[in-house]
């Protein structure tokens, strides 16, 4: 079998329950976050990014006891992420069982951060995100702080600025199509992934087994993750834990 992309539920967590939002907002109850991850043991999932909403506003990291806990059920690796500004933090959620941590806000305020976290825990440790959405103006940037603060960077340019500071991965979430379940924006990941030579992971927008293989095949990216699509079943969104199966995956 050749290559095949990785496909990622992304599990985002508010007041440290399971929710899934829409555009960044309207966040929507789903369940218990260690319930999920069970449950995508099961489905056999690749991999899980888990990303604590709040914390970044709330000036706190995700919490290190629920990472424990995660990495006591999980049978897949798994990234989190949320409030992560020191090397202490990292080092204290990898102990936790984190096999990686994503990086948002931080890296845009001190994007030296990245190669001090890079040097110590290793390029493959450090996944930076970044969140795309247009301002007023109409130009695409990258945003702060759940896409309340504008960076000024553009997508590519800030994706450059990361490969050079050392990161492993960088994930790019449109911050528009997030929950919409209306296809990736794939004009976007490819710009991304054309900038840089470090895998991507896109994020926001994914609905069917149809959106991964577009983000794949023409966006070119490797990681494939998505929220909504991994949690809701049906026109009318009733909550169904779920995943592809592998037979399901060709690409």
């Amino acid at each position: 079998m050749g290559f095949r992309p990785r496909v990622i539920p992304v599990l985002l967590l508010k007041d440290s329950g399971l929710v899934k939002s829409i555009r960044f907002a309207d966040h929507r109850y789903i369940g218990d976050p260690i319930n999920a991850v069970r449950l995508f043991n099961d489905l056999r999932a690749d991999e899980l990014v888990i990303l604590d909403t709040d914390a970044t506003r709330e000036e706190r990291v995700i919490s290190a006891d629920l990472v424990r806990n995660v990495g006591e059920e999980a049978n897949m690796p798994f990234a989190v992420g949320g409030g992560i500004r020191d090397l202490e933090h990292i080092r204290e959620l990898i102990k936790a069982g984190a096999e990686r941590v994503v990086i948002c806000s931080y890296a845009t305020q001190q994007p030296e951060f990245i190669r001090q976290a890079s040097d110590s825990f290793g390029a493959s440790a450090i996944v930076v995100c970044m969140d795309v959405k247009r301002d007023r103006a109409g130009n695409e940037l990258v945003w702060a702080r759940g896409g309340l603060s504008p960076t000024g960077y553009t997508p590519e340019v800030f994706a450059k600025l990361m490969e050079e500071q050392g990161t492993g991965e960088i994930i790019v979430q449109s911050m528009e199509r997030d929950g919409t379940m209306e296809g990736y924006d794939l004009d976007l990941i490819k710009r991304v992934t054309d900038a840089v030579d470090i895998p991507v992971m896109a994020l926001g927008g994914a609905g069917t087994l149809d959106d991964l293989r577009q983000a794949y095949r023409h966006g070119h990216a490797t990681g494939l993750a998505a929220g909504s699509m991994f949690v809701f079943h049906g026109r009318k969104r009733g909550v169904l834990i779920n995943y592809p199966d592998k037979t399901e995956m060709s690409f």
